[in-house]
């Protein structure tokens, strides 16, 4: 590349090659695998157990989307159906934090949304062995209601996962357009496509400890309960652009340590 002195740059290499990034936009998700090493699987399993048992314990933060949204810690850790999440894990644990400004993550998603990026938010989310609770059908923007809708979001594993222990599912194509959504009948916080999603034309990716997907934040997606012998833990990272809007409360999100940016190149 040919700089306007007459020097040669280097060409700044991509994360995804371009049959990556078309397949993206085209999918509205991308299968990466696996991209921990296992030392660093471990730790971050050791953080997440640790920050759990934390919440459970009495810390704030801390729900069962399986159930009516309650702060009855005793009905949260006793329902027969659990799907836990802790949001936010980068404010609690500096792992997780570092976690937010990895090289490996981070320069996939620059390939996808641009050079800066965001975080909107984290979040921790947990289905213990054989009572491992649904994550219903839904476009994650329906929840956020962000403009522009092009934010993309990281879905590490830190266990094996398939189709019997929560493992990602998606409609390819899904996210060209917003759909109606509507409340589940059995709970005030997961919202519920139902009958107006095609399951047949899910993609299931199943997926190695350490193991990755990106996904638009309008894509369709589920996770099926967990039903086997193992559990599920799963950390969600959220990127956006610096200038996002929350059509909710009509104001751009501020720059903060509750959304850092997280890279920025001028």
């Amino acid at each position: 590349m040919q700089n306007t002195n007459g020097n040669t740059s280097p060409v700044q290499r991509k994360a995804l090659s371009e049959e990556q990034i078309n397949r993206f936009w085209i999918d509205g998700y991308l299968n990466i695998g696996k991209i921990l090493q296992d030392d660093e699987i471990e730790l971050l399993r050791r953080e997440y157990d640790r920050e759990f048992e934390r919440a459970r314990s009495g810390q704030s933060g801390f729900r069962n989307l399986s159930i009516d949204d309650t702060d009855d810690l005793d009905a949260k850790n006793e329902a027969g159906t659990q799907m836990l999440q802790i949001m936010q894990m980068c404010e609690r644990n500096i792992h997780y934090r570092h976690l937010l400004y990895d090289d490996r993550i981070l320069d996939m998603v620059e390939d996808l949304i641009g050079p800066n990026i965001q975080l909107f938010h984290d979040q921790a989310l947990f289905k213990p062995a054989h009572h491992g609770g649904p994550v219903h059908w839904h476009q994650d923007n329906a929840y956020w209601r962000c403009s522009p809708p092009n934010l993309v979001s990281c879905w590490l594993t830190l266990d094996d996962v398939d189709i019997h222990n929560g493992a990602m599912q998606f409609i390819p194509g899904s996210h060209f357009r917003s759909q109606e959504h509507e409340r589940a009948a059995d709970t005030s916080a997961l919202l519920d496509m139902g009958d107006k999603v095609d399951h047949s034309q899910a993609a299931i990716i199943a997926l190695p400890a350490g193991g990755v997907t990106l996904h638009h934040c309008q894509t369709l997606h589920y996770t099926a309960p967990n039903v086997t012998d193992n559990q599920r833990r799963a950390f969600a990272i959220h990127f956006m652009n610096p200038g996002t809007k929350s059509l909710r409360e009509n104001v751009y999100f501020d720059v903060s340590f509750e959304r850092p940016v997280l890279r920025m190149r001028v």
